[in-house]
């Protein structure tokens, strides 16, 4: 061999070595493709294009539109839910019509804006219909955060934790599915671990507030993991 062949099969190694050990290192970056909703391209005092809306529960159906706001995380544009309808089983749900989603890290930026009889932001995965789905909140007026599924309209609690929960601030909230197997983590923090076979299918991914909770949302995004 000569050795200009012998420095580009020496080449050649170095790179699939480095190739190799950048994904041994970083799996989850080749895995990890997903969508992010940051309502930009949706105009304001209007719902959201890619979504649709139901209500779990009883009461008035929610008021989903985008609002312009100066402290979005992310360009100026946020989705927010404004009917302060006081019902207290009440649960207005918005969701994403597509991608179908199984198993992922599903996070959203949120605001908790105003509520007397609740002030709530919720993330939903697996959500079959307003009825069937798994659901995670963080709620101001308790201070605290609960992972619950509702089957057939009824709220199930599966964990829940105690902790700082602050109204007019912007906070993120990320559900992380695989399987059976259910993390819950609040501001980098991870807090809620559980594991529950109800939801098997993929479902849509969305956002949720409770009764008169006025909520902002921004940045909901979904990150894809392998089952």
């Amino acid at each position: 061999m000569s050795q200009t062949n012998r420095r580009r099969s020496f080449r050649g190694l170095c790179v699939c070595l480095i190739t190799a050990g950048f994904i041994g290192l970083f799996p989850s970056l080749l895995r990890g493709a997903g969508t992010t909703w940051s309502f930009e391209a949706d105009d304001v005092g209007q719902s959201p294009k890619e979504f649709v809306f139901g209500t779990t529960g009883s009461g008035q159906p929610g008021q989903w539109i985008v609002k312009s706001e100066s402290d979005a995380p992310s360009g100026a544009h946020v989705l927010a839910q404004v009917s302060t309808d006081r019902t207290d089983y009440r649960f207005p749900v918005a969701v994403a019509l597509t991608p179908l989603v199984r198993d992922a890290s599903v996070s959203v930026r949120c605001e908790m804006v105003s509520g007397e009889v609740d002030q709530a932001c919720g993330l939903v995965v697996r959500y079959q219909d307003e009825r069937n789905y798994y659901i995670t909140r963080a709620n101001a007026l308790e201070q605290n955060v609960r992972f619950y599924k509702v089957v057939d309209g009824s709220r199930q609690q599966l964990a829940s934790w105690k902790g700082a929960v602050t109204r007019g601030v912007w906070q993120e909230l990320m559900l992380h599915v695989q399987g059976d197997q259910f993390t819950v983590v609040w501001n980098g923090q991870p807090i809620l671990e559980a594991t529950d076979q109800t939801f098997q299918d993929a479902g849509h991914v969305g956002v949720w507030t409770k009764a008169d909770s006025v909520t902002y949302y921004d940045d909901l995004r979904v990150k894809f993991v392998e089952p």
